[in-house]
């Protein structure tokens, strides 16, 4: 009995290698993906823009290199380089700067008429995650052509440098991560179509630090007209955090060269630093001012004059940037920055200056928790979708807090398996929220009403919302008190 288990558990765990599928032309050559048993087609591995490795290092993303006969789209590409956090060991293992690659999942690759695409923004801090995985989704199953993409992480996906700066004609540097995801909008928008997609209509959507690119690419000149709706996922543009503009980015990257041993420095020396040692460098800077802890140095935004032209909260205010129809939303426990009741109480005081309460403890984990979530999560969220209401767009406004029976709450990540599962796929319940199906309606329609859902009001300034919670949807989304004093700059 025992040999006969230990063969099945070997079996389990021994990959299947892929079958291989039905062959695409594209732009730049011909791809060959994997066929799955019940029709779906996916394409992995498919770069999107050169290797962003030696002179092209802390560049713009340049155009992909055509190749010649048929790719082997079989297999996912090396993730980007980034440092094993423990949830993404599989990212960081055999991660690569050569890295910019996409994945596409198709139901139908000549359906009769164009079908919805999607296209998901990882999350990971901006320094961890990658793209594999997402394209088995069952999405793709409800006639979505599902995009993944990679882009470039941490220093060297969103490191500033005076050097950089100064060889670059647009007199800019960093946010390199954040054009690598326009190149690769650009890609779909121009091939798209020969996976059976609509080029005319793409979703972005991203969870986590994906949600606040999604944010930040309805702000950035660079993706006008790169997309059509946007949904984002516990992640806004900002976070609430002060943005830093160039020069306090430049002073960040020169810690982190003085980190990795460099006395004289010039954009050529920084090309030369070993990847490991550059990751190392920005792990060991200082906490910049205004942030909870250096975990969260890609997290804020960089106003570099190109990509990013200001300030997210004032493109916000004046009604600026892309008005696409917006799903955004967080989840009621989501991450706790305040490692103590003195971090607490400052990240209080600088959100709600004059307005801060007094003799607040903040003694349990539960309460700092909750007042992270407020602060970084909720009340950012809340904000522009007010904001985004204000400038003509229609915005749906959610609060996820459904947590299966006997299961843990529902914290930071937790809606991800029900927008990439259905209802009995991969443990969840048939009663549990119907993300996915509302996901889809909004990538169809603009709308994520219909289809027999619940009815989810656009957003009014009022509250009006869906909350996702363990008593079923409801249309009273939470709104902390914290809330109407705090101060985003």
């Amino acid at each position: 009995m025992s040999v006969l288990v230990a063969a099945l558990l070997l079996s389990a765990s021994t990959p299947q290698a892929p079958r291989p599928g039905p062959i695409v032309t594209v732009a730049d050559g011909t791809l060959r993906g994997t066929q799955e048993p019940d029709g779906r087609v996916l394409f992995r591995g498919i770069p999107f823009a050169a290797p962003p490795t030696g002179p092209r290092r802390w560049r713009p993303p340049a155009p992909a290199t055509p190749w010649r006969g048929i790719r082997d789209a079989q297999y996912s590409a090396p993730s980007c380089p980034q440092l094993d956090e423990s949830w993404n060991r599989a990212n960081a293992a055999g991660a690569s700067e050569d890295c910019l690659y996409l994945e596409v999942g198709t139901p139908n690759l000549s359906p009769a008429r164009p079908l919805p695409v999607m296209v998901w923004i990882h999350g990971g801090s901006n320094r961890s995650g990658g793209a594999p995985g997402t394209i088995t989704s069952s999405l793709v199953n409800r006639g979505i052509v599902l995009v993944s993409i990679q882009y470039r992480l941490g220093p060297l996906g969103f490191m500033a440098h005076p050097a950089l700066t100064a060889e670059s004609p647009a007199r800019a540097s960093g946010n390199y991560g954040l054009m690598d995801q326009q190149a690769a909008l650009r890609w779909v928008r121009r091939n798209i179509d020969r996976f059976g997609g609509d080029p005319a209509n793409v979703t972005i959507f991203g969870g986590s630090a994906g949600g606040q690119d999604v944010g930040l690419q309805q702000l950035s000149p660079g993706a006008r007209g790169l997309f059509d709706k946007a949904i984002e996922q516990s992640g806004t543009a900002g976070f609430g955090w002060a943005s830093r503009d160039l020069r306090q980015s430049e002073a960040i990257g020169e810690e982190i060269a003085r980190g990795a041993g460099l006395s004289r420095v010039s954009a050529a020396t920084l090309r030369t630093i070993a990847v490991d040692r550059l990751l190392q460098a920005a792990r060991g800077i200082a906490t910049p001012a205004g942030l909870p802890d250096a975990g969260t140095v890609w997290l804020q935004t960089t106003v570099d004059g190109q990509v990013i032209t200001e300030p997210p909260v004032q493109t916000l205010a004046r009604g600026g940037g892309q008005r696409v129809p917006l799903i955004i939303g967080s989840n009621t426990r989501e991450i706790d920055f305040f490692h103590d009741p003195g971090d607490a109480r400052r990240g209080l005081a600088d959100a709600l200056g004059r307005h801060a309460p007094s003799g607040e403890d903040f003694a349990t984990a539960g309460e700092r928790l909750t007042l992270a979530t407020d602060l970084v999560f909720t009340c950012p969220a809340t904000l522009v979708a007010d904001l985004r209401r204000r400038a003509g767009v229609p915005v749906w406004r959610y609060d996820f807090g459904y947590a299966p029976p006997g299961g843990a709450a529902a914290t930071h990540s937790s809606e991800l398996r029900y927008i990439f599962s259905r209802p009995g796929e991969n443990g969840v319940l048939p009663d549990a929220p119907a993300l996915q199906a509302y996901w889809v309606r909004f990538a169809q329609t603009g709308d994520p009403n219909g289809g027999g859902l619940a009815a989810w009001p656009r957003w009014d300034g009022k509250l009006a919302g869906l909350s996702f919670g363990e008593s079923g949807t409801t249309t009273i989304i939470r709104n902390p008190s914290v809330c109407i004093n705090a101060r985003f700059p």
